[in-house]
């Protein structure tokens, strides 16, 4: 080193030799060699402003940022391109306190920041997101008049745009007359971009070509981002043939967006070609090409893609487990599942929470909700996607207390919830029939600034519908801007299920002049309509235009709401006809469907074949047993009903005990036949007697034929005056306020006689008494009910 100071003092002197020297030690500091700089810098005679600031601005720029504050104490004269150059450093160190600590300083000291200066403090600020301090550099620029640089100027959009203040940014842009460059142009389409504005990007870079600004590779990326969020595959093609005419086609990073632009857009063909062209094997185009795959439905590929990736030792992260974990939760691969969630534990990845996330949602939707809680109950840090899987796998599975009880915990937390878990946690309300608990979801959701979403108001309708509250589900209805065919199809089954099959077929007509395709569900709900309001013929044309107009197939729920529909006509024959008629093989439903239109018309022998072959099918269900045990009893055949029931018993199958419950205040109460458990026992059992002593006045007479035990008649009599539907409207008329709504739900049919009563006690008492049994809705009105005795 002392060799080349020589021959360059032997060929100059004085201020030739300086200025030899400090273009020596740019050109080392150019190349990276700053140790050899160094070494120039301390042999060097004599040193100048200029050779003082170039070591400086070398370390800075080598990010040797203490080394650079030392030679910064050392410097005997200081100039604001001493202080620009050491502010730089922190910059690009991302020291933010003393970046802006040592901005103020120079300024007291009496250097003004140059544009660069203000350059590089503004691209901290852009990189982390400081929205506030860039708003107190755009101040000083505008005192200092840097505010008409064309460098500050872009560097201030590049800030307002990344923190997501575009339309400060697109103020900036149309403020600059001339000096609009590539940068500018980009900083602007980014912008759009990381907004979530596809739509804009896509105009700002049609725009900026239009203005003959040549594109570059951090331009590319954020236009292929918004095409992909369109779906806009012929723009994006176009953006494609751009990038190839640029000669950008073999950057990564362009290379990348374009596969996630395809694999977004469904052309998985020409995403894996560009994935072909790649000489490297990029993970992140890899990733990309895997999700595309699962959102498009092509979950095989996906799986043979990502052990295709693993068998090529490329790099699995937090991005590819989660795709291929959610490729083995829609086809139920529970070896495949278990082989991946060991090699997320072998490399690492079970604490990372959005592939702990994905693994609970794969055992959920597998119906393994052991594993799923083990791994949630294991996390260490959740956020609101982890309860929303777990609680949306119960909600899915059936547990819906479980989902109810996970949703409280969560809530506990001060987890913020999410439209879809709000959703889900509806959905178990409603299966659980808890219009209090649910309403109680609503309001907190609306507090917490949950978005009315579509699957949420779906929910609601669902909620209303099954709770018996059909006015509230067709107000959410109503005002719901967009449907789609759940939500119509929510209202149809809602109507249908409470013995409004009129208004059910009023919607479905609806539905079709506002373009809505009926789905598979729709019909079931409509076939249900015609079954229970006794529309026979309509039912037929509706069974026969879901095969023949819009090409669905019939599975077991379309069939057996058909056989009950002809069952319930009184047309036997014809429904035992179309059972044999099926292309599958009938199970439980449909035989239950033929089994009760037998009990209904008194056909015990068609019942008996019923039974044998539920017997078979389900043979640890108490219902064909009890269901024909019942028949033999109506018809006075005690011995056979004593033979089934002995069947039943030798069999170790015990019939389902009959509860009714209702939710009174938050709290659920439970009655079962002839029950004095709950605490207020007395006063319920005295309020029957008195229900019973008013109904009997305007005409009630018990109907022993519901009382199916060969016992004396005061003993029947006796027996049907405690059901537990009688428990609970006497309790409901104890507790709520003249006016209100009576509703009350049983796990079994409703007994003839307590429809009966029903009647005559919403009359007595001018209540409005809903209650869902086993079956559907019955309201009861004025001494009516919405079947019309037609159940």
């Amino acid at each position: 080193m002392r060799r080349i100071v020589s021959r360059i003092s032997n060929r100059t002197s004085g201020e030739g030799l300086l200025v030899k020297a400090n273009k020596h030690l740019g050109w080392l500091l150019r190349d990276g060699r700053v140790d050899e700089a160094r070494k120039v810098f301390d042999e060097m005679p004599k040193r100048d402003e200029f050779t003082w600031n170039t070591m400086l601005t070398g370390y800075a720029n080598a990010g040797r940022i203490v080394e650079a504050e030392k030679l910064f104490q050392e410097i005997p004269r200081r100039n604001s391109i001493t202080w620009s150059a050491l502010v730089s450093g922190y910059c690009l160190k991302g020291y933010e306190d003393e970046s802006f600590r040592l901005f103020w300083e120079m300024q007291q000291e009496g250097h003004g920041p140059s544009q660069f200066t203000l350059g590089s403090i503004l691209r901290l600020c852009s990189i982390k997101g400081l929205l506030s301090r860039g708003e107190q550099i755009h101040g000083y620029a505008v005192k200092s008049r840097f505010d008409k640089d064309v460098f500050v100027v872009t560097a201030l959009i590049d800030v307002y745009a990344k923190c997501l203040c575009v339309m400060e940014a697109e103020h900036l842009f149309k403020g600059m007359s001339e000096g609009k460059n590539h940068v500018t142009w980009t900083a602007m389409i980014n912008g759009y971009s990381l907004n979530g504005d596809a739509l804009k990007t896509i105009q700002f870079f049609a725009a900026m070509r239009s203005e003959n600004v040549e594109a570059n590779q951090y331009t590319f990326p954020g236009v292929l981002a918004s095409c992909g969020a369109l779906l806009d595959l012929v723009f994006g093609s176009e953006v494609h043939g751009c990038i190839v005419h640029g000669g950008f086609i073999a950057n990564l990073f362009v290379q990348s967006a374009l596969v996630d632009m395809y694999s977004k857009c469904g052309d998985l063909t020409s995403a894996w070609k560009v994935v072909e062209s790649m000489k490297v094997d990029d993970s992140i185009s890899w990733n990309a090409l895997i999700h595309g795959h699962v959102s498009h439905g092509f979950l095989q590929e996906a799986l043979l893609l990502f052990k295709r990736m693993h068998s090529k030792g490329m790099k699995l992260d937090e991005f590819t487990y989660p795709s291929a974990i959610n490729s083995l939760a829609s086809t139920k691969d529970v070896a495949n599942g278990h082989c991946i969630h060991s090699l997320v534990i072998k490399s690492g990845f079970e604490g990372n929470i959005p592939v702990s996330n994905a693994l609970i949602d794969m055992y959920a939707k597998q119906c393994n909700l052991d594993s799923a809680s083990k791994l949630f109950d294991c996390m260490v840090e959740k956020d609101v996607i982890s309860w929303t899987s777990l609680i949306t796998g119960c909600a899915h599975s059936g547990p819906h207390d479980e989902a109810l009880k996970l949703f409280c915990r969560m809530r506990n937390t001060g987890t913020k919830p999410d439209s879809v878990v709000v959703s889900s946690s509806l959905s178990s309300c409603a299966e659980l029939t808890l219009l209090d608990l649910g309403q109680q979801i609503q309001a907190n959701s609306i507090k917490s600034g949950v978005d009315a979403s579509l699957s949420v108001n779906n929910s609601l309708i669902s909620l209303y519908a099954h709770c018996g509250c059909l006015e509230e589900a067709r107000c959410i209805f109503d005002s719901m801007e967009t449907k789609n065919v759940i939500s119509w199809t929510a209202l149809i089954m809602g109507y249908a299920q409470n013995g409004e099959g009129m208004k059910s077929i009023e919607l479905h007509e609806r539905m079709i002049v506002s373009g809505v395709k009926p789905d598979s569900i729709t019909f079931i709900g409509l076939l249900f309509a015609c079954s229970h309001g006794g529309f026979t013929e309509l039912g037929q044309s509706y069974f026969d235009s879901m095969v023949k107009d819009y090409r669905i197939v019939p599975i077991s729920d379309h069939y057996a709401c058909m056989i009950d529909l002809l069952g319930r006509s009184g047309k036997l024959s014809e429904a035992e006809e179309l059972l044999t008629e099926m292309t599958t093989e009938p199970d439980a439903a449909v035989w239950k469907s033929l089994l009760s239109a037998c009990r209904l018309h008194g056909d015990i022998d068609l019942a008996r074949k019923a039974a044998v072959k539920l017997f078979e099918l389900e043979p640890h269900d108490s219902v064909p047993y009890v269901m024909l045990a019942n028949m033999y009893a109506s018809a006075g055949k005690w011995q056979e009903a004593a033979s089934i029931r002995k069947l039943m018993k030798s069999r170790g199958i015990s019939k389902e005990p009959g509860h009714s419950w209702m939710e009174i205040k938050g709290k659920v109460h439970t009655f079962m036949s002839e029950d004095r458990s709950h605490p207020e026992s007395g006063a319920i059992f005295s309020k029957v007697d008195e229900v019973l002593m008013r109904i009997k006045g305007v005409g009630y007479i018990p109907d022993v034929r519901f009382e199916l035990h060969d016992i004396e008649e005061d003993g029947k009599t006796h027996g049907l005056a405690y059901h537990g539907e009688k428990l609970a409207v006497a309790y409901g008329l104890l507790k709520l306020p003249e006016g209100v709504s009576v509703h009350i739900y049983k796990n079994l049919r409703v007994c003839g006689d307590c429809h009966s009563a029903m009647k005559f006690i919403s009359l007595v008492y001018n209540r409005h008494i809903v209650l869902r049994d086993s079956n559907r809705f019955h309201h009861f009105r004025g001494g009516d009910c919405s079947c019309a005795d037609y159940w």
